[in-house]
């Protein structure tokens, strides 16, 4: 006799827990429904960033070098600690600025006492109608004795160069410094010229007296990657100007050289290892674009733009000793970076707006990404 086979009433049963499975579907649902924007995707999955101890190393050091030059120049420039940093902002960049500002506002004293405390090679130029682009770049001339020309470099080939005026010259002595600008190279004839690493331009122009001025081209002011005002002390500050005046008895400043100009080039290739977290290098992007779609703007910030936002965001985390950018970082320099990128329409610019306007409104617009 065979004995009979289980009983098979507990089987219908596993089927009643399994009843909810179908629903449970249902809450995640909306998650694809309700895209979020570009620039608020937070990488909240991917394992946070973490340099190596030789990368935090090296930004601390450009940090304390940089508050050192910082600290050197303010025997100097008093209380203009935000300027000083955005200078130094620029020249960890390895970026050229543009001063725009009313004369005695210590523009040239500025970039004459950058250019002792870096160490570096300085030369000036003072921008006049009748300059030639020989007069900057160099030229060939030829050697009686040898029988064959020679190039004679001009005072382009440095590390510093204070561009003053740089307004009162003709376009085609403006546009001499083009090539050197972008490409860190000067051609004279058919021969190339690299010029000497680290090469900054520092330029100076006035923005009321426009008699016997010529306006920098677009394509000029787009390769400069900061454009900035020193602005005027306060009293208090003033009043420290004249006491300092006084107790040196004379009108020079010691400056102290702090650093190199390989020491410079190291600090600049530090910055590369600064971190961008895809959330913000959308925010940059976004912040551009809308510069583009903006209905006020008649042309709007190039990828040169957008790259200049990568490059001084980097420089001024490293110039805090960080190893990563954050949404302040791009807040704090995106309208010195952006704004003399823009053109506005016409009718705009009768109205007296000014492109730091559009960018300061395109960066409340923007939503901030979440790091």
């Amino acid at each position: 006799m065979q004995a009979p086979p289980p009983p098979a009433a507990p089987m219908p049963a596993a089927p009643m827990p399994a009843a909810p499975m179908p629903a449970a579907p249902m809450p995640a649902a909306p998650m694809p429904a309700a895209p979020m924007p570009a620039v608020q995707q937070a990488v909240q999955a991917q394992p946070r960033h973490q340099s190596s101890p030789e990368v935090k190393e090296r930004l601390n050091a450009v940090g304390a070098i940089a508050s050192a030059i910082s600290a050197e120049v303010q025997k100097v420039i008093i209380g203009k600690a935000h300027v000083i940093d955005n200078v130094l902002v620029n020249i960890l960049s390895n970026g050229n600025l543009l001063f725009e500002d009313y004369p005695g506002l210590a523009k040239t004293l500025m970039t004459n006492t950058f250019a002792d405390a870096l160490g570096c090679d300085f030369k000036r130029v003072q921008f006049t109608p009748d300059l030639l682009p020989a007069d900057i770049t160099g030229t060939n001339i030829y050697d009686a004795k040898k029988g064959e020309f020679t190039f004679k470099p001009g005072p382009l080939f440095c590390n510093l160069l204070l561009a003053d005026e740089i307004n009162r010259a003709p376009p085609k002595t403006q546009a001499a410094l083009l090539e050197a600008m972008q490409e860190k190279q000067v051609t004279i004839g058919t021969v190339t010229h690299k010029l000497p690493a680290p090469f900054l331009v520092m330029a100076t122009q006035n923005p009321v007296e426009q008699e016997g001025t010529y306006p920098l081209p677009e394509a000029q002011l787009d390769r400069f990657m900061f454009k900035m005002s020193v602005g005027y002390p306060d009293r208090a500050d003033e009043d420290e100007i004249l006491r300092r005046r006084i107790t040196r008895k004379t009108d020079a400043v010691e400056v102290d050289v702090i650093t190199d100009p390989q020491r410079v080039i190291a600090m600049q290739q530090a910055c590369e290892d600064v971190y961008v977290d895809p959330a913000l290098r959308m925010y940059m992007v976004e912040v551009v674009s809308r510069t583009r779609e903006d209905p006020r703007v008649l042309v709007g910030a190039s990828p040169r733009g957008s790259q200049a936002l990568l490059k001084t965001s980097r420089g001024a985390a490293a110039m805090r000793g960080r190893d990563f950018i954050t949404p302040d970082d791009i807040k704090s320099i995106a309208e010195l970076a952006l704004a003399h990128r823009l053109i506005l329409k016409p009718e705009h610019q009768i109205k007296g707006l000014e492109p730091g306007e559009v960018i300061q409104a395109i960066l409340r617009e923007v939503p901030v990404p979440t790091v």
